[in-house]
């Protein structure tokens, strides 16, 4: 009984890591979901970083704007805004991996609109 545990403890270890890495996979967003992702930024996002996301109200957006910024820290700014700015927090209505699909969207260069 002793060693049967022993063994269940041995392989918990391994499953456990398995999992752990699992869960931090990044989850891409469905192309249905990516074609709404990309109007609601084109739309929302470009009212204030304008239409080509070269600033207006908010910073410019550009890949060049965004270099040496992690795309983590990026979707933090998606989804929690910037406090004391007109750059809202978007977590009401996307997930984590929405907000970070768009963040690596823009460090790449935006997809035109279809």
């Amino acid at each position: 009984m002793r060693s049967r545990i022993g063994a269940l403890a041995l392989l918990s270890v391994p499953l456990a890591f398995a999992w752990a890495v699992g869960a931090r996979a990044v989850a891409e967003p469905t192309p249905a979901r990516q074609a709404e992702l990309a109007y609601i930024v084109r739309q929302d996002c470009g009212s204030c970083h304008g239409l080509r996301f070269k600033g207006g109200l908010g910073p410019a957006i550009l890949p060049e704007n965004l270099k040496g910024k992690s795309t983590e820290a990026l979707a933090r700014v998606i989804l929690e805004g910037v406090p004391g700015t007109a750059m809202p927090p978007w977590r009401p209505i996307l997930a984590e991996d929405e907000a970070a699909w768009i963040a690596r969207s823009l460090q790449k260069g935006f997809p035109d609109a279809p």
